[in-house]
């Protein structure tokens, strides 16, 4: 394709923008709903199904899956457009769907999620290359309102929905709602992106590469959920899982240096605002999902609640995020220092969890909900600035291929936040409280209170840790001119 073809996408009129952007949000709905929506009803899950204790690999199922696929949506989505690739995602995401809700187990139910999770990788990830197609990075926060829109309905209604759903239907209910709203999301993706600007590049996928990954993820996850819980942190088992996973990684990273095309392309990070900003975000976000998957937890052991209950006690955690967010992206157009408003947000945030996880024991309900609100919002703060400076410093046929290896990373840092999250809290248990750790691993969330509010005080601790890391990379990654022309420049060195 000649460069003046690959230079008109900024050229679309308001109208048009408007229609490819509504054409992509039921779609983003559609993922943004799903991570809302499960985290509720997990604990009625592992109590239906039996074997609880396997309750995080549902999300991280989910997660592997996402992580391996989603660099490979960004390359097929040059290859062979944006539109084929996010019809393509969203009725692999559906099939998934309809597999978890049939699940008769726990080992079902996490085969499915993964089904699910290959196409759930291309959801997000390929929407948000296709606002940076259509919508100059300055620019860009005019239409933040249409994504904002789309998070904060998925904040407010996935938790509550899904916790209702557990506490008075049946937990299977959460998944068959998929269907209806992925028929919708095809049709609307097949008749509106069709007037989506076209630029495909050639591109092998690098299909060896994502099998090695999910390989040494696989392994280093196992190593995690049973270090201090199921097995001593020095057993065979563990030592032999971590030994497994750096095999893995070490083929993995060979095959990155050495494939035509790898899966992460290696270049890319040379550009130092991909490098440092892709870390930033994948500490944030691990740290946004891991709090998604066990808050839940915390409220039903600690405060006793129901499934409904903690649904809307989730509920500050989510919309702090999106209201974070989506201030952070306004600002964003109006200042040349963009760095400013994540970085106070993160000290914020991190200061907020330090207190929470110190006095954890002690706090009232209401200042825990106030501190999870504020230590979203800031951590919220974060994603939309590393997304658009990422996609900002990169040329026009590089996006999806750099919003890909984002996701990547950010999928993969939910899932290590994930796993290391229950490996503290029930390795925790278990070396503090043995029958606590069985009482939780069975699902029997009856136990005294107190017994798991010591656990979560660390994990809290870990997740300041990981935030201070996030605020660590934010600093150090350069702030570009955003681009507000109508060709994009060149990718930044």
């Amino acid at each position: 394709m000649d460069q003046g073809a690959r230079t008109r996408e900024y050229n679309l009129n308001e109208r048009e923008i408007r229609a490819i952007i509504g054409g992509i949000v039921l779609a983003m709905f559609l993922g943004a709903l799903d991570q809302t929506i499960v985290a509720t009803a997990l604990p009625t899950i592992g109590r239906e199904l039996g074997n609880a204790e396997l309750i995080p690999w549902v999300i991280t199922g989910y997660l592997i899956s996402a992580t391996a696929v989603t660099p490979l949506y960004g390359k097929f989505s040059d290859i062979h457009g944006r539109r084929f690739a996010l019809l393509t995602a969203v009725s692999v995401f559906v099939i998934g769907s309809i597999a978890c809700a049939f699940a008769p187990n726990m080992i079902w139910l996490i085969v499915a999620r993964a089904i699910q999770g290959l196409g759930g990788g291309g959801l997000i990830s390929l929407a948000q290359t296709i606002v940076a197609d259509v919508v100059s990075p300055r620019e860009r926060g005019k239409y933040q309102a249409y994504i904002a829109g789309v998070f904060l309905t998925a904040s407010v209604a996935g938790p509550t929905i899904g916790g209702v759903i557990a506490q008075y239907l049946h937990w299977s209910v959460i998944f068959w709602v998929n269907l209806p709203l992925g028929g919708l999301a095809l049709w609307m993706s097949y008749t509106t992106l069709a007037r989506l600007p076209r630029h495909e590049r050639p591109h092998r996928l690098d299909l060896p590469g994502a099998a090695l990954m999910v390989c040494a993820t696989v392994a280093l996850l196992l190593a995690l959920s049973q270090g201090g819980n199921l097995h001593p942190w020095l057993s065979p088992q563990v030592i032999g899982l971590i030994g497994l996973s750096l095999v893995f990684w070490i083929a993995f990273a060979l095959r990155l240096m050495r494939a035509r095309e790898p899966l992460i392309p290696l270049p890319l990070f040379a550009n130092q605002v991909v490098r440092t900003g892709v870390l930033a975000a994948a500490f944030g976000m691990g740290t946004f999902i891991g709090l998604t998957i066990y808050m839940p937890v915390y409220y039903e052991t600690v405060w006793g609640l129901n499934a409904a209950q903690s649904g809307f006690a989730l509920l500050p955690l989510m919309l702090g995020t999106v209201i974070g967010a989506t201030t952070a992206g306004r600002l964003m157009s109006r200042l040349d220092r963009y760095k400013r408003v994540p970085i106070i947000g993160l000290s914020v945030a991190i200061t907020a969890m330090l207190v929470l996880a110190f006095f954890v024991t002690t706090l009232p309900f209401w200042l825990v909900a106030t501190l999870i609100a504020i230590i979203s919002a800031g951590n919220g703060t974060l994603l939309p600035v590393c997304t658009v400076a990422i996609q900002n410093a990169v040329a026009v046929h590089q996006v999806g291929t750099v919003t890909g290896a984002m996701g990547f990373f950010r999928q993969l840092g939910g899932a290590l936040m994930v796993a290391a999250l229950g490996a503290i809290v029930l390795g925790g248990l278990g070396a503090a409280d043995p029958d606590a750790a069985r009482a939780l691993r069975s699902g029997a969330l009856s136990a005294d209170p107190a017994r798991f509010a010591g656990a979560f005080a660390w994990a809290f601790g870990f997740a300041a840790l990981i935030l201070a890391g996030a605020l660590g990379f934010l600093l150090r990654m350069r702030e570009l001119p955003l681009r507000s022309g109508e060709a994009p420049s060149r990718a930044a060195a």
